[in-house]
């Protein structure tokens, strides 16, 4: 649209001025075609200057629109337009005004009261000595119409041409009334000029007539008068004598008329030509003007436009757009500015995608090594120069067991939980000169038993932003197994050293109550046959402790196959139908079948049984609840009583051989099944359950999660 109201305002210009050339030509130059066709200029050119006002009208439309809407560029058009419309307003205006009074005062000078009075005077000159030829001719001319009418019909002829010479006439001819030509003298030959009928008969009723003929140079004087007869009843002849003019006066007079009567014609059209002028100037002037105008809102978007379009590139490339713009290509400055600014931003598009590049990788890496860090097992705390945790993997969360929720972004200091860690990790790094360290801390669970965490911290060089990192393990189940290892090979000796002077002791004593028993008396006997059965009870009270240090040290490694635990759950507790506490199974309809060993796992349900029931020995409403439950990869076997549980005290060390509430016990029990289970890679957890009484929570692999690494665990 802008590009079709430049290109029309453009031509309407072009056309307004020819129509302007042709106007102030029509009116200068040629009185008949400005008499005939300058209404039709003046209108066309009202029409132009109409058109140009409406363009006018129609750039300052726009441009208040973009000066309210405040679209970049609308004040500097603003600015510029008034600028080149003052510029072209005040010249214009004092040409203007100046044009129109040189013009008025010199139309009002071509009119002058001398010059008219030389040019009547002039005109008078030519007419007089015009008429005065007439006369003199016509005095001729009625000299020898008076010499004809005294000379016979037949000797007229050559007595008109003795006249003619006489009187130095240049042409001289008779006529009839009826304008029959009867004789003729000519100085050339030829026939005379034949008169109209009119002459004829003027000429006849009057005394003669005389008249000026011809146009321009060619003048000639023609004067007719009467013949009388010689006798009364005689028709009249009519003598006409013809005379050219001399080309000189006839030009002369012709010049002067022709002048005379412009400038008649100027005179009374002095008013209309002073208006016409004046209109004329006022057209030009408006439609200079409004073409002012409108270049000048021309050149003001030419000038705007590359700065529209560099604060276009600045606010996309501020959004992070470093698209090129569009260049304004002229050989300028601010061509070249805008040029420069495509170079510019495709620089910075460049170094952009090179630091995304960059970014992209290091992404990469970063999530490589996030890949990494989550997958650990171990746990990694990241912590800055301030002791504000940044970083935290997978493995800390899962060996803590707390999503670290309200800790991350933190200073250790204000942590609302986990604050033993926190304070021991900062102890660790306030405390220590070197750069690295580890430690053993004990931390209490929810559940009342300890988790161990072997701690290693490092401080990050201050190239990367120092700060301190801290990897840390749970080593309670190693340490568990260590103990249980260290107690196994304790149980391994002790049964090897206690068993073998078992048998011979109780040998001795059944030999001493054979041989003696017969031989004392007066009570001796009965004395000696108490000592005998008190060493042999105890003897066998030893091997069977002893049998119980080989089972613990020595523990058969399972045969696994798929097992059926509601199945063997449901074959245990038929041993326990005559049992004094009632047992409830509830037992997981379709429950998948477990990995594992028939006769460790029917050894773990007796062992936890016959230890409920020893706990609600002597209570009236003693009952155990036996459950089984499926979960993603483990089944569930939990068995609860509503006994005193055990001591709080006792669960940090519940699972350590020869720690028992029993006063009979050894202690083995719980350790047995602690390790049957670990050797079925599941997890085992003893707590007391808040309504009282004991609970064990048992997790068996599934078979179908477990038969990969069952096929190398049973081969072990």
């Amino acid at each position: 649209m802008k590009r079709f109201v430049a290109a029309g305002g453009a031509l309407i210009a072009a056309i307004g001025g020819i129509l302007w050339f042709l106007l102030l030509m029509s009116t200068a130059a040629d009185t008949v075609f400005f008499s005939q066709n300058y209404p039709l200029l003046i209108a066309l050119n009202v029409v132009l200057a109409v058109a140009m006002l409406a363009l006018v009208g129609w750039q300052l439309r726009s441009l208040w629109r973009d000066y309210q809407a405040q679209v970049f560029g609308s004040r500097l058009k603003l600015r510029l337009m008034l600028m080149f419309g003052v510029i072209a307003v005040l010249p214009g205006a004092l040409v203007y005004g100046v044009s129109v009074q040189f013009v008025t005062r010199s139309i009002e000078s071509w009119f002058d009261v001398r010059v008219e009075k030389a040019l009547e005077s002039g005109l008078q000159l030519g007419r007089s000595a015009l008429d005065s030829r007439l006369q003199e001719l016509t005095g001729k001319a009625r000299e020898v119409a008076l010499e004809l009418s005294d000379i016979q019909e037949s000797s007229r002829r050559s007595a008109l041409l003795r006249l003619r010479e006489d009187k130095g006439l240049q042409s001289a001819a008779l006529f009839s009334v009826g304008g029959q030509l009867l004789s003729s003298a000519t100085s050339e030959l030829g026939l005379p000029d034949l008169p109209g009928p009119a002459l004829l008969k003027q000429a006849r009723n009057t005394r003669g007539v005389s008249s000026i003929e011809g146009e321009g140079s060619a003048l000639s004087l023609r004067v007719l008068v009467p013949v009388p007869g010689l006798a009364v009843f005689e028709e009249p002849r009519i003598l006409q004598v013809i005379e050219d003019v001399p080309a000189t006066l006839a030009h002369d007079a012709e010049a002067v008329q022709d002048v005379y009567r412009d400038y008649q014609e100027l005179q009374l059209a002095r008013t209309g030509l002073t208006r016409i002028y004046a209109l004329t100037l006022t057209l030009t002037v408006l439609v200079a003007l409004f073409s002012a105008f409108a270049l000048a809102y021309l050149m003001a978007r030419r000038l705007a436009a590359p700065l529209y379009i560099l604060a276009e590139g600045t606010q996309a490339v501020a959004q992070g757009d470093f698209s090129p713009r569009q260049a304004v290509y002229s050989g300028d400055e601010l061509g070249v500015l805008t040029q420069s600014f495509n170079r510019m931003t495709r620089q910075l598009d460049d170094a952009r995608r090179e630091t995304e590049r960059h970014r992209a990788e290091l992404e990469a890496a970063r999530g490589y090594l996030e890949s990494i860090l989550a997958n650990l097992s171990t746990g990694v705390l990241v912590f800055d120069r301030r002791f504000v945790l940044r970083t935290v993997n997978e493995g800390a969360l899962t060996i803590l067991d707390d999503d670290f929720a309200g800790l991350v972004g933190a200073a250790v200091d204000e942590w609302p939980r986990q604050h033993a860690l926190g304070e021991f990790i900062r102890g660790h790094f306030a405390d220590g000169e070197e750069a690295e360290w580890q430690a053993q801390l004990e931390l209490e669970r929810p559940n009342g038993m300890p988790q161990v965490l072997l701690l290693r911290g490092s401080r990050l060089p201050a190239a990367s932003g120092g700060g301190d990192v801290v990897v840390f393990d749970d080593v309670t189940r190693l340490i568990a197994a260590q103990r249980s290892a260290a107690w196994g090979e304790v149980a391994r000796r002790l049964a090897h050293e206690i068993k073998n002077p078992l048998t011979p002791i109780q040998l001795s004593a059944e030999r001493l109550q054979f041989k003696l028993a017969d031989k004392l008396g007066n009570g001796d006997a009965e004395m000696l046959q108490r000592g005998t059965q008190t060493i042999i009870k105890q003897v066998q009270a030893m091997k069977r402790m002893v049998d119980d240090f080989r089972d613990y040290a020595r523990m058969p490694a399972p045969e696994v196959a798929p097992l059926d635990l509601n199945g063997l759950i449901a074959e245990v507790l038929g041993l326990y139908e005559s049992s004094s506490v009632a047992i409830a199974p509830e037992l997981a309809p379709e429950l998948p079948p477990v990995l594992g060993d028939a006769t460790q796992i029917r050894q773990i349900i007796h062992n936890l049984l016959r230890n409920s029931e020893d706990a609600l020995e002597g209570r009236p409403d003693a009952r155990i609840a036996i459950r089984t439950a499926v979960g993603s990869r483990f089944a569930r076997l939990v068995i609860a009583d509503n006994g005193p549980g055990f001591p709080p005290e006792l669960l940090p060390r519940i699972f350590e051989p020869y720690v028992t509430t029993k006063a009979r016990g050894t202690g083995l029990g719980l350790p047995i099944v602690k390790k049957i289970v670990e050797e079925h890679l599941g997890t085992i957890e003893i707590s007391n359950a808040p309504e009282g009484g004991a609970r064990i929570d048992i997790r068996l692999p599934l078979v179908k999660e477990e038969e990969a690494k069952h096929g190398n665990h049973s081969g072990r």
